[in-house]
């Protein structure tokens, strides 16, 4: 009895990650990303380009942005991991590699949020 529970409880939470993954799958414009820093003043991009989710676990990103006369271009794949409350993307080098927190999330718009590992926090708005 005590194994049947436990593969209920293990189909249910592949179910429940799947589902989350699925609603990620497909190309998301990059709506807006911005960086602020606590005591200073932040950034903002708005359409910097895009971000491909595929089924399989990988991803393809198009973002080319300028800052402080500074043009900058990311057009690298990911892998990327995704559950009810966070989002992981593995991209060497790349800015955007970190887990996000699922801050909001729409059919067709999703609002991450994350950190440097000090004051700096990022935004990320997605928009299908």
């Amino acid at each position: 009895m005590k194994s049947i529970v436990k593969s209920i409880i293990l189909l249910s939470a592949a179910v429940l990650l799947a589902s989350c993954s699925d609603k990620l799958l497909g190309t998301w414009t990059i709506q807006k990303y911005e960086t602020t820093t606590p005591g200073e003043q932040g950034v903002t991009l708005s359409n910097i380009g895009t971000m491909t989710f595929e089924k399989n676990g990988h991803g393809m990103k198009n973002i080319s942005y300028t800052i402080f006369n500074e043009t900058k271009n990311d057009k690298t794949p990911f892998t990327w991991e995704a559950s009810e409350k966070f989002i992981t993307i593995d991209s060497e080098g790349s800015e955007f590699a970190k887990t996000w927190i699922v801050i909001e999330r729409k059919k067709d718009f999703i609002l991450l949020k994350s950190t440097d590992g000090a004051n700096q926090v990022q935004i990320l708005e997605l928009k299908k």
